[in-house]
């Protein structure tokens, strides 16, 4: 599906870079690599699992918007807690009928609702994962973008009602991974923590 080159994608990320604070990036052509190509490249993960899709912390659009294009049949949801970034984002729900924005932080979204959670450049996978986890029902999964995973995410994991992480290599990156934990069981009591509490106390 050759996403790359809806012109809707392209009026994003020129959109992007237009707006202060959204990327450090200037450059249109690394843009399109670092935030639109490298967000597809989830999409044979994604594909695995059925239901609506959510992107927490989404901030500039990435994975979401690329995720909504690559799936138009699919709901995708942009959870962000910032209110300019979710005007922001709330400016391609037209652009794109299946996308749609919430503003507010994960730890107070409904729990066991999701087929598939993604999060890019979001925080640590330990704090990543709480967050994303208790959003995804059982029998779907979370999608971590990371970089070189020295942490242990399996008792993350198991706390949350998920099962075995695993790992997938990102085409074009020797450190980068794809981390993918497949929810087993609904989100056991005390999850999520209450806002705040996972970055100051992560798990692991």
């Amino acid at each position: 599906m050759p996403t790359e080159l809806d012109p809707r994608l392209e009026r994003w990320l020129e959109a992007l870079l237009r707006t202060p604070g959204l990327t450090s990036i200037r450059e249109l052509d690394r843009a399109r690599r670092e935030h639109l190509l490298d967000s597809l490249k989830a999409t044979s993960l994604v594909s695995r699992f059925t239901g609506p899709i959510a992107d927490v912390g989404s901030g500039g659009g990435a994975p979401g918007i690329p995720l909504a294009a690559a799936f138009r049949e699919r709901t995708v949801t942009l959870i962000e807690s910032q209110q300019r970034k979710c005007r922001f984002l709330e400016g391609f729900e037209q652009d794109f009928p299946n996308l749609r924005v919430v503003c507010g932080r994960a730890e107070e979204q409904e729990v066991d609702s999701y087929g598939v959670v993604v999060a890019k450049a979001l925080a640590p996978p330990p704090v990543a994962l709480e967050w994303c986890l208790p959003l995804v029902r059982p029998g779907g999964a979370a999608i971590l973008f990371t970089g070189s995973l020295e942490q242990d995410l399996a008792p993350v994991a198991r706390l949350l009602g998920g099962g075995e992480p695993e790992l997938y290599p990102v085409e074009g990156s020797r450190d980068r991974r794809l981390v993918l934990i497949t929810k087993l069981e609904p989100t056991p009591p005390g999850f999520p923590r209450k806002p705040g509490i996972a970055r100051k106390r992560p798990l692991i």
